[in-house]
């Protein structure tokens, strides 16, 4: 009877183990490999490089679409253009605050 309940408890012990370690993985993001074969987890932690990260990133319309660019340029003017109508704009050129402190 001792021999049956100590493979039961071996039994138990080692469900409660395999239990534990998948609760660890959901809990901390690892990846649970019970078997102990290789996988390609560490391979796919790596940092990507080259053509993954240029697949990873959305298709940015910016770049290509000319409307998009002068809708863009217009707001940067018409923002500038209120700032130097409040006093607020970039100096003119040799005009800033080192070519002040230079003359000082």
């Amino acid at each position: 009877m001792s021999a049956a309940a100590g493979g039961l408890r071996r039994l138990l012990a080692t469900a409660a183990t395999a239990g534990a370690a998948e609760a660890r993985a959901a809990i901390f993001g690892h990846a649970l490999n019970p078997t102990g074969k290789r996988a390609a987890t560490k391979l796919l932690r790596k940092k990507m490089i080259g053509d993954q990260v240029a697949q990873w990133y959305p298709y940015d319309i910016k770049r290509d679409d000319p409307l998009v660019m002068a809708r863009e340029e217009k707001e940067r003017l018409s923002k500038l253009e209120m700032l130097k109508r409040r006093g607020k704009g970039p100096p003119k050129k040799g005009q800033g605050r080192r070519a002040v402190k230079r003359s000082k």
